[in-house]
């Protein structure tokens, strides 16, 4: 990383934390760190299980426990036992909290304000513009990519969700026990693998593959949640399993998708994938796809 690129990002967070208040131990005027209050604001009317709450903020459990611990004090929240688990912590907002949540909404409205009203119209465009652009590549930033074993909750919920998707895109929907199959068993080491990405701990995207031998090894199960889109995360997907197939050993990467999703074949396309005569019988494809995992290293 060249380090003008991480001294801007240094100044970024510095001018930032300053003009939000985060380094204020009275945010907005109410007696407590903005940490505090972001966490009171995210338990939200319905209460929050505390694992989802951590997850959501990216909190550790540590931190997150005495900050609980102290609205609690506060007489802003209770922490008690889930009626459906006894083992998941919940987090609800008293009366009290209720009404400290709508006291920070009106003020943090005012803070927002503010901050635009010294500006001209035309330099207000251009901050929400830059912000809504610099949030959507800090959403991209966060998302993480692990492998998993098909079997993991995560897994499960991706694949479903790309069933689920082809059957309403495609003509006539889409049958997996028609579709060529990869299996479990086909998707574990040594055979292959499943890749899933993650935003805030939720399953948002995945792809997998399948090794061959000396043959070229197939990529499958490509789906990204519709709420994660536009953030590039088709394309990390692609490049991330293209380097894990390069360290086991592939050389080509193959693969086949459906006319309707175009979104996909352009995906494909600018990533360096030609078009090839079929290279199988899968009868939901229209369109077959190859890439030399050597020329495109050189």
């Amino acid at each position: 990383m060249e380090p003008s690129a991480v001294a801007q990002v240094r100044r970024f967070n510095r001018t930032v934390t300053q003009r939000v208040g985060a380094l204020d131990d009275a945010f907005l005027s109410r007696g407590r760190p903005l940490g505090h209050s972001r966490v009171l604001w995210e338990i939200g009317p319905e209460g929050s299980d505390v694992r989802g709450l951590r997850a959501r903020l990216d909190l550790d459990s540590g931190y997150l426990s005495r900050v609980l611990r102290a609205l609690e004090q506060e007489g802003l929240v209770v922490c008690d036992a889930s009626p459906s688990d006894g083992r998941v912590r919940v987090a609800r907002l008293t009366a009290a909290g209720l009404r400290e949540r709508a006291e920070l909404d009106t003020r943090s409205d005012e803070a927002a304000a503010a901050l635009l009203t010294p500006l001209t119209a035309v330099q207000q465009g251009r901050m929400l513009a830059a912000m809504a652009e610099v949030e959507r590549l800090l959403q991209a930033s966060m998302i993480q990519l692990t492998t998993r074993e098909p079997d993991h909750p995560h897994a499960r919920y991706c694949v479903g969700a790309y069933f689920a998707e082809l059957a309403a895109r495609f003509d006539g929907g889409f049958d997996p026990a028609r579709s060529l199959p990869a299996s479990d068993e086909e998707l574990v080491a040594p055979a292959g693998l499943l890749l899933v990405a993650s935003l805030h701990d939720e399953p948002v995207g995945c792809v997998a593959l399948k090794f061959h031998g000396d043959h070229p090894t197939e990529v499958k199960r490509m789906w990204v949640a519709r709420s994660a889109r536009g953030l590039g995360l088709g394309r990390r997907l692609l490049v991330a399993v293209e380097e894990l197939a390069r360290a086991n050993g592939a050389r080509t990467l193959r693969l086949e998708t459906n006319r309707a999703l175009t979104e996909a074949i352009s995906l494909y396309r600018s990533a360096g994938y030609r078009e090839v005569p079929a290279f199988n019988d899968e009868p939901f494809a229209h369109h077959w796809f190859e890439k030399d995992l050597d020329e495109s290293a050189s």
